[in-house]
């Protein structure tokens, strides 16, 4: 069995998760386990279904075609069964996106699309659609030495007290070579994420295994009309609703019936923390640039930014 520390959770695999490292304390008992078997095609007394995905009771069925079916009980086992003529590989690239993601919201977490980098003790969240530069920005400012927490998937919890946590994960970056080339991390590359695609595993400078509240969300905008480059504070309407359209897998929402956990956490987060837009463009010559407004707007919200 492979043991890792997956958004604040121990998970016990049957197969190898490429791009995740090893928990640092093995012998923790898992709060999730992974493991191969049978796959109903239909569950029983399904309550609400999609054109790949079923959901009864405290299960959830995902079919991936031609790559697996995956069975999630509680948000604390998964089954996988491949489909004919998958390609093994492949199977494991789904658990630690789309599997993981539609387990968190079993666990009720928010789970969000979203990177995240460590601020004199707090995390910073960049969130947005696929290709925006989440997790470029965030390996950008690791490369300026603040640790990455999390890529791709960022779980939040509230605690008792009312504060927003980020979970530590173990997950690599995950870059396209453009990128890799760009913020000189061809030392740090590991294998390819998945066929052909040129986009690689990178190993970032420093991890954090520890939960961090959380200073500030930004959502990733591209600088073009009618949005100019900046940083800005929507309403508490649009912020809610911008938390909501990051979730990861948004329409998952409604269906597990997250509604009121998603709006709660906005508001917790916008009085306790922040959500801004972060408008910006999209070429590798703007990073700096962004980089220093950052650190600008991080000072105004009272948080002490140490020298990178």
């Amino acid at each position: 069995m492979y043991i890792y520390a997956i958004c604040g959770l121990t998970v016990s695999s049957e197969v190898a998760l490429p791009g995740v490292n090893p928990a640092p304390d093995a012998a923790q008992r898992a709060d999730v386990t992974i493991r191969s078997g049978p796959v109903p095609a239909n569950l029983p007394g399904t309550e609400v279904a999609g054109p790949t995905w079923q959901i009864a009771g405290e299960q959830f069925l995902l079919r991936v075609p031609g790559i697996a079916r995956y069975l999630l009980t509680a948000g604390r086992v998964i089954v996988f069964e491949p489909e004919a003529k998958a390609d093994p590989a492949d199977i494991p690239v789904f658990l630690i996106g789309t599997v993981l993601g539609i387990l968190l919201h079993q666990r009720e977490q928010i789970v969000l699309h979203a990177s995240a980098v460590e601020v004199d003790g707090k995390a910073i969240l960049f969130c947005g659609p696929s290709g925006v530069g989440k997790s470029t920005l965030a390996a950008a400012l690791a490369q300026r030495g603040l640790p990455l927490v999390t890529d791709d998937v960022c779980a939040i919890s509230i605690g008792a007290d009312g504060v927003p946590m980020v979970q530590p994960d173990g997950r690599q970056l995950k870059l396209w070579t453009h990128a890799i080339d760009n913020l000189d991390l061809i030392e740090r590359r590991g294998a390819r994420v998945r066929g052909r695609l040129e986009k690689y595993y990178v190993e970032p400078s420093g991890v954090l295994n520890r939960a961090l509240p959380v200073a500030a969300i930004y959502a990733l905008r591209e600088a073009r009309p009618p949005h100019a480059a900046g940083i800005e504070t929507p309403n508490i309407v649009d912020a809610a609703l911008t938390l909501r359209r990051n979730a990861y897998r948004p329409h998952l929402v409604k269906f597990m019936s997250q509604h009121a956990g998603y709006f709660h956490a906005a508001t917790t987060i916008a009085n306790t923390a922040g959500i801004f837009y972060l408008t910006r463009v999209l070429n590798f010559a703007a990073i700096p640039a962004v980089v220093t407004q950052l650190e600008r707007h991080w000072r105004d919200i009272g948080l002490v930014v140490r020298a990178a």
